[in-house]
């Protein structure tokens, strides 16, 4: 099916002369750009968000049905659990990959590749007739999942003028999956049974990777004469990842990887261990701090665009010392509903800081640039779940999320110490 065209919606030139006015006084806020749905730009948005919801709920919806899986098996969770962090890690070294590919045949392609292949992935998973079958199509899972999101962070900074607020939203697919996901093959698990579960992933998937390749125009790869192999070679790679600017927010974003991580992966047990509630209230909890991502991650991204990366960051990050402080010592469920609340809300952080990598990327380096820093910080960050969970066994969940809370801290203060060093108030963008 071809990409949609109209001579209402404006062309690629036009684009590009909104996105290099230097001299435009204004910032499209959030709610301009809901309101630019109906133009081309809010339709690669809207695509490329629906393509990164399909590759997350395609993730997420195995999950809820580990112990029928198991059963199905005859394996151990923990056998179950390697399946899963070797999705999770395969997820994680797409991205800088995923922006080589970019670069040599163009970020539709990618994007398409990644959004069927969840698909297909997603199918094979749901008819594994043995468990070394569902061992391997959930690391190809992983793997192809891992295509999308460094290449349409490229693509919406090459599409809309506001990259911040065009970011924050792109990310809220990965919450809001978390929100009705999890509850949907829970449920559809129970019904009918757990092949039926994961599939919920490809059932998402294809539709999206129809609207995608509707919607979105074909896009000229930047290096098409540059062969991938060309370009792995390790001196160049180290120097972009050594530039201040990159390395500072490349450590601040493996803090922050680690506090989602290990969040991700024990908020319910927390809940149910530490604080005694109900598994059903539990998973409530644990889908509200979703949705408070998906809700406030657009935010943060348009208060980037306005008052500066480094600034926004600090204000989720500070919110979350809070929350996490008080998920540890806060009695009653009052107080730990608001502390969930702040622990979504500071889990917002890559809204802001996403957008730092690419404003100090070229346009040649952005897909593969960005997707390097991404392996780096998210295969770093990944072992929050491993140092938390033991943690949790030596010294019980409260200090174990305490540390959160004191990481968090640590992060909260590189970040006035950055904005300190540029000279930059807490009220205007930072230049660094």
């Amino acid at each position: 099916m071809g990409p949609l065209s109209s001579p209402l919606l404006p062309n690629r030139s036009s684009l590009a002369a909104v996105r290099h006015d230097k001299n435009s006084p204004h910032f499209l806020s959030i709610f301009q750009l809901i309101v630019k749905l109906w133009s081309y730009q809010g339709a690669v948005l809207g695509a490329c968000t629906l393509a990164f919801f399909a590759t997350m709920a395609a993730r997420l919806a195995i999950s809820p049905v580990v112990p029928a899986i198991g059963d199905a098996f005859a394996v151990s969770n923990g056998a179950i659990g390697l399946a899963l962090t070797g999705m999770w890690m395969a997820y994680a070294a797409a991205q800088f990959p995923s922006g080589l590919l970019a670069d040599r045949y163009g970020e539709r392609g990618i994007i398409l590749v990644a959004v069927v292949g969840t698909a297909v992935t997603s199918g094979l998973l749901a008819v594994s007739p043995s468990y070394p079958v569902f061992l391997v199509s959930a690391v190809a899972l992983g793997g192809v999942a891992g295509l999308h999101f460094s290449v349409a962070t490229s693509l919406l900074t090459r599409t809309l003028p506001n990259t911040g607020s065009a970011i924050g939203l792109h990310t809220a697919g990965a919450p809001v999956a978390g929100v009705l996901i999890p509850l949907a093959a829970g449920s559809v698990g129970v019904w009918l049974g757990w092949r039926w579960a994961v599939a919920l992933g490809g059932l998402v998937a294809a539709p999206s990777a129809v609207l995608f390749a509707t919607v979105v125009q074909p896009t000229e790869p930047v290096r098409p004469e540059v062969s991938v192999w060309s370009r792995l070679r390790g001196r160049p790679l180290l120097e972009l990842l050594a530039r201040p600017p990159i390395a500072l927010t490349a450590g601040l974003s493996v803090c922050g990887a680690f506090v989602w991580q290990a969040t991700a992966s024990f908020l319910p047990a927390f809940f149910i261990e530490h604080h005694g509630v109900a598994e059903p209230l539990a998973g409530a909890l644990f889908s509200a701090y979703f949705g408070v991502q998906g809700l406030t991650q657009p935010l943060v991204g348009a208060l980037s665009d306005r008052i500066g990366r480094y600034p926004a960051a600090a204000a989720a990050v500070a919110v979350g010392v809070v929350g996490y402080g008080v998920l540890v010592v806060g009695p009653g469920l009052w107080m730990i509903g608001g502390a969930v609340v702040c622990a979504g809300l500071a889990m917002g952080w890559g809204a802001a800081l996403l957008p730092k990598f690419m404003d100090h990327l070229g346009d040649e380096e952005r897909s593969a640039g960005f997707g390097l820093i991404r392996t780096a910080y998210m295969v770093l960050g990944a072992g929050g779940s491993v140092a938390t969970g033991a943690a949790a066994d030596l010294l019980g969940w409260g200090p174990a999320f305490l540390g959160l809370a004191v990481l968090l801290g640590g992060m909260l203060l590189v970040l006035l110490r950055a904005m300190q060093r540029a000279r930059v108030g807490p009220g205007m963008p930072v230049s660094s």
